[in-house]
Protein backbone atom coordinates (compact mmCIF):
# COMPACT_ATOMS: atom_id res chain seq x y z
CA UNK A 1 0.00 0.00 0.00
CA UNK A 2 1.45 3.51 -0.70
CA UNK A 3 1.45 5.98 1.92
CA UNK A 4 0.37 9.30 0.64
CA UNK A 5 2.78 11.76 -0.15
CA UNK A 6 3.01 14.78 2.56
CA UNK A 7 3.31 18.12 1.53
CA UNK A 8 6.45 19.58 1.67
CA UNK A 9 7.32 22.77 3.90
CA UNK A 10 10.51 24.50 3.15
CA UNK A 11 12.63 25.62 5.95
CA UNK A 12 15.24 28.11 5.70
CA UNK A 13 18.21 27.24 7.81
CA UNK A 14 19.32 29.09 10.16
CA UNK A 15 23.66 29.43 10.65
CA UNK A 16 25.06 28.27 13.64
CA UNK A 17 28.75 28.95 14.51
CA UNK A 18 29.70 25.79 16.31
CA UNK A 19 27.66 22.34 17.04
CA UNK A 20 28.82 19.89 19.49
CA UNK A 21 27.57 16.93 17.92
CA UNK A 22 28.96 18.18 14.32
CA UNK A 23 32.30 19.40 15.39
CA UNK A 24 32.02 22.71 13.40
CA UNK A 25 29.82 25.11 11.47
CA UNK A 26 25.89 24.20 11.05
CA UNK A 27 22.92 25.44 9.04
CA UNK A 28 19.74 24.20 11.51
CA UNK A 29 16.74 24.28 12.11
CA UNK A 30 14.77 23.83 16.01
CA UNK A 31 13.81 20.21 16.46
CA UNK A 32 10.47 21.65 18.05
CA UNK A 33 9.54 23.48 15.02
CA UNK A 34 10.37 20.39 12.66
CA UNK A 35 8.15 18.22 14.84
CA UNK A 36 5.32 20.57 14.55
CA UNK A 37 5.21 20.60 10.69
CA UNK A 38 5.84 16.90 10.81
CA UNK A 39 2.82 16.48 13.25
CA UNK A 40 0.87 18.56 11.26
CA UNK A 41 1.21 16.21 8.41
CA UNK A 42 4.03 18.29 6.14
CA UNK A 43 7.64 16.73 5.50
CA UNK A 44 9.68 19.82 6.63
CA UNK A 45 12.77 20.10 4.54
CA UNK A 46 15.81 22.78 5.72
CA UNK A 47 16.94 24.57 2.23
CA UNK A 48 20.40 26.33 2.02
CA UNK A 49 20.31 29.74 2.14
CA UNK A 50 21.93 31.02 -0.85
CA UNK A 51 22.68 35.12 -2.45
CA UNK A 52 19.88 35.66 -4.53
CA UNK A 53 22.26 37.99 -6.87
CA UNK A 54 23.52 34.67 -8.06
CA UNK A 55 20.61 32.01 -7.47
CA UNK A 56 17.08 32.01 -8.76
CA UNK A 57 15.40 31.91 -5.13
CA UNK A 58 11.76 31.85 -6.95
CA UNK A 59 12.63 28.44 -8.69
CA UNK A 60 13.70 27.21 -5.99
CA UNK A 61 10.93 27.93 -4.08
CA UNK A 62 8.34 27.30 -6.68
CA UNK A 63 9.19 23.51 -6.16
CA UNK A 64 7.73 23.18 -2.79
CA UNK A 65 3.98 23.10 -1.33
CA UNK A 66 4.55 25.53 1.33
CA UNK A 67 7.00 27.55 3.15
CA UNK A 68 8.17 28.24 6.98
CA UNK A 69 10.35 31.40 8.00
CA UNK A 70 11.58 30.65 11.55
CA UNK A 71 12.86 32.49 14.30
CA UNK A 72 16.47 33.42 14.07
CA UNK A 73 19.08 36.92 14.66
CA UNK A 74 18.19 39.96 14.07
CA UNK A 75 18.18 41.80 10.69
CA UNK A 76 20.06 44.64 9.89
CA UNK A 77 19.06 47.77 10.36
CA UNK A 78 20.50 49.08 7.25
CA UNK A 79 17.92 46.47 5.60
CA UNK A 80 14.56 49.00 7.04
CA UNK A 81 16.30 52.24 6.52
CA UNK A 82 18.45 52.73 9.83
CA UNK A 83 20.86 54.97 9.94
CA UNK A 84 22.73 53.52 13.17
CA UNK A 85 22.58 50.13 14.86
CA UNK A 86 21.27 49.52 18.35
CA UNK A 87 24.25 47.66 20.95
CA UNK A 88 21.78 44.99 21.54
CA UNK A 89 21.41 44.13 18.24
CA UNK A 90 23.14 40.37 17.51
CA UNK A 91 23.85 37.45 15.03
CA UNK A 92 23.45 39.70 11.79
CA UNK A 93 24.29 38.00 8.87
CA UNK A 94 23.79 39.85 5.45
CA UNK A 95 23.51 36.48 3.28
CA UNK A 96 20.73 34.89 5.34
CA UNK A 97 18.83 38.84 5.51
CA UNK A 98 19.24 38.67 1.79
CA UNK A 99 18.29 35.06 1.30
CA UNK A 100 15.42 35.49 3.68
CA UNK A 101 13.79 38.68 2.12
CA UNK A 102 14.06 37.48 -1.44
CA UNK A 103 12.24 34.27 -0.08
CA UNK A 104 9.38 36.70 1.88
CA UNK A 105 9.33 38.50 -1.63
CA UNK A 106 8.17 35.68 -3.70
CA UNK A 107 6.97 33.42 -1.65
CA UNK A 108 4.01 35.90 -1.36
CA UNK A 109 4.48 36.77 -5.59
CA UNK A 110 4.02 33.17 -5.99
CA UNK A 111 0.93 32.83 -3.78
CA UNK A 112 2.05 29.68 -1.62
CA UNK A 113 1.43 29.25 1.51
CA UNK A 114 3.47 30.68 3.79
CA UNK A 115 3.95 30.89 8.05
CA UNK A 116 6.50 33.42 9.32
CA UNK A 117 7.43 32.85 12.77
CA UNK A 118 9.02 35.59 14.93
CA UNK A 119 11.94 37.03 12.96
CA UNK A 120 10.21 35.87 9.71
CA UNK A 121 6.96 38.02 10.52
CA UNK A 122 10.45 41.09 10.86
CA UNK A 123 11.35 39.66 7.48
CA UNK A 124 8.25 39.69 5.69
CA UNK A 125 7.40 43.33 7.11
CA UNK A 126 10.77 44.63 6.23
CA UNK A 127 10.13 43.14 2.54
CA UNK A 128 6.94 45.13 2.18
CA UNK A 129 8.83 48.33 3.07
CA UNK A 130 8.08 48.04 7.40
CA UNK A 131 10.14 49.00 9.73
CA UNK A 132 11.20 47.47 13.29
CA UNK A 133 12.07 49.03 17.05
CA UNK A 134 15.41 47.58 17.07
CA UNK A 135 15.20 47.32 21.06
CA UNK A 136 12.15 46.89 23.21
CA UNK A 137 14.14 48.80 26.24
CA UNK A 138 15.56 45.98 27.75
CA UNK A 139 14.90 43.73 30.78
CA UNK A 140 11.56 44.12 31.73
CA UNK A 141 10.22 45.44 28.86
CA UNK A 142 12.03 42.87 26.22
CA UNK A 143 9.34 39.91 25.32
CA UNK A 144 12.56 37.12 26.11
CA UNK A 145 11.10 34.30 28.63
CA UNK A 146 7.61 35.46 28.04
CA UNK A 147 4.54 33.68 28.20
CA UNK A 148 1.65 35.55 28.23
CA UNK A 149 -2.04 35.62 26.19
CA UNK A 150 -2.28 37.59 23.13
CA UNK A 151 -6.22 38.31 21.64
CA UNK A 152 -6.74 37.33 17.86
CA UNK A 153 -8.84 39.84 15.80
CA UNK A 154 -12.37 38.45 15.44
CA UNK A 155 -12.57 37.23 11.49
CA UNK A 156 -8.77 37.06 11.03
CA UNK A 157 -7.12 34.49 8.97
CA UNK A 158 -5.28 33.92 12.51
CA UNK A 159 -8.28 33.20 14.25
CA UNK A 160 -9.14 30.26 11.52
CA UNK A 161 -6.18 28.82 11.72
CA UNK A 162 -6.04 29.09 15.61
CA UNK A 163 -9.47 28.00 16.10
CA UNK A 164 -9.69 30.33 19.42
CA UNK A 165 -10.05 33.89 20.54
CA UNK A 166 -6.77 34.02 22.06
CA UNK A 167 -3.66 32.20 22.06
CA UNK A 168 -0.66 31.85 24.98
CA UNK A 169 2.34 32.90 23.52
CA UNK A 170 5.71 32.00 24.09
CA UNK A 171 7.75 34.95 23.20
CA UNK A 172 11.60 35.64 22.70
CA UNK A 173 12.21 38.48 21.18
CA UNK A 174 13.38 41.85 22.00
CA UNK A 175 12.89 43.58 18.91
CA UNK A 176 9.25 44.29 17.42
CA UNK A 177 7.60 46.02 14.23
CA UNK A 178 7.64 49.93 14.54
CA UNK A 179 5.85 50.76 11.05
CA UNK A 180 4.16 48.06 9.31
CA UNK A 181 4.82 47.25 5.76
CA UNK A 182 2.07 47.92 2.63
CA UNK A 183 -0.83 45.96 2.93
CA UNK A 184 0.05 44.18 6.50
CA UNK A 185 -2.74 44.02 8.81
CA UNK A 186 -2.55 43.46 12.40
CA UNK A 187 -3.85 40.84 14.01
CA UNK A 188 -3.28 40.50 17.46
CA UNK A 189 -1.44 42.72 20.02
CA UNK A 190 0.38 41.93 23.57
CA UNK A 191 -1.14 43.91 26.40
CA UNK A 192 2.19 46.52 26.03
CA UNK A 193 0.64 47.41 22.05
CA UNK A 194 3.78 45.24 20.52
CA UNK A 195 2.18 43.57 17.25
CA UNK A 196 1.98 39.67 17.36
CA UNK A 197 0.60 38.98 14.78
CA UNK A 198 0.60 40.30 10.88
CA UNK A 199 -1.45 39.18 7.76
CA UNK A 200 -2.06 40.47 4.15
CA UNK A 201 -5.67 40.88 2.83
CA UNK A 202 -5.96 40.13 -0.82
CA UNK A 203 -2.27 37.92 -0.54
CA UNK A 204 -2.71 35.32 -3.37
CA UNK A 205 -2.31 32.27 -0.50
CA UNK A 206 -2.56 31.24 2.64
CA UNK A 207 -0.50 33.76 4.85
CA UNK A 208 -0.12 34.50 8.12
CA UNK A 209 2.80 35.72 11.18
CA UNK A 210 3.48 35.39 14.15
CA UNK A 211 6.01 37.45 16.42
CA UNK A 212 5.94 34.64 19.29
CA UNK A 213 7.04 30.59 18.73
CA UNK A 214 3.91 28.71 18.52
CA UNK A 215 6.49 25.57 18.38
CA UNK A 216 7.65 25.93 21.84
CA UNK A 217 4.47 24.48 23.59
CA UNK A 218 2.49 23.51 20.20
CA UNK A 219 3.13 19.50 21.36
CA UNK A 220 0.80 20.14 24.26
CA UNK A 221 -1.21 23.31 23.18
CA UNK A 222 -3.75 22.81 20.42
CA UNK A 223 -4.14 26.23 19.39
CA UNK A 224 -0.43 26.76 18.90
CA UNK A 225 -0.52 23.43 16.96
CA UNK A 226 -3.68 24.57 14.89
CA UNK A 227 -0.97 26.91 12.93
CA UNK A 228 0.97 24.44 11.41
CA UNK A 229 -1.60 22.19 10.65
CA UNK A 230 -3.11 25.37 8.73
CA UNK A 231 -0.24 25.99 7.07
CA UNK A 232 -0.02 21.75 5.96
CA UNK A 233 -3.68 22.33 4.77
CA UNK A 234 -3.34 24.83 2.65
CA UNK A 235 0.28 23.70 1.31
CA UNK A 236 -2.19 20.65 0.28
CA UNK A 237 -4.29 22.38 -1.13
CA UNK A 238 -4.02 22.05 -5.11
CA UNK A 239 -3.07 25.62 -6.41
CA UNK A 240 -2.22 26.75 -10.37
CA UNK A 241 0.78 26.18 -12.63
CA UNK A 242 4.30 26.60 -11.29
CA UNK A 243 6.96 28.34 -12.57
Amino acid sequence: MTTPARPLIAVPARFAASTSALRYAAEVNARALVEAVWRAGGEPATIHPTDPAHTDVASRIARFDGVLLPGGGDLAPHRYGAAASHASVYDVDDLQDAFDLAVARHVLDLGMPLLAICRGLQVVNVALGGTLHQDMGGPGSEHRHVVHPVPIRPGSLLESAVRAGKVEASCYHHQRVDRTGTGLTVTSRAADGTVEALELPGAKGWFTAVQWHPEDTAHRDEANQNLFDALVRAADAPRGPRP
